[in-house]
């Protein structure tokens, strides 16, 4: 009986891990987003070419990720994306958005 109850146990034990790790990896790809987006937009809003803050925003981001970068007459925005899939299940966008202002020299 024990072991009837335990090979139907496993699998749901192995789905709940596989899934749990993915939610720990998508978190991390967030937190790399966030960290690329910031990085950038403080490069920018420091006078930096945009090509450099794209090139430190690539870095840091996940393998994979899109850079986009908007330059207005005060400010800076950076928006990076990636595209996951959640342990084979589905895609979800991971990303973030950092906005900075322009520093005068």
């Amino acid at each position: 009986m024990v072991s009837a109850e335990l090979a139907a146990a496993i699998p749901a034990l192995l789905v709940v891990l596989v899934l749990a790790l993915g939610a720990v990896r998508l978190g991390i790809d967030q937190v790399r987003c966030v960290d690329a987006a910031r990085l950038a937009a403080r490069a920018l809003a420091r006078g930096d070419s945009e090509g450099s803050a794209r090139a430190l925003a690539t870095r840091s981001a996940p393998s994979g990720a899109t850079v986009r970068i908007s330059v207005g007459a005060g400010e800076v925005s950076v928006k990076v994306v990636a595209v996951r899939e959640l342990s084979g299940w589905r895609a979800v966008d991971v990303g973030a958005t950092s906005t900075a202002a322009r520093e005068q020299p």
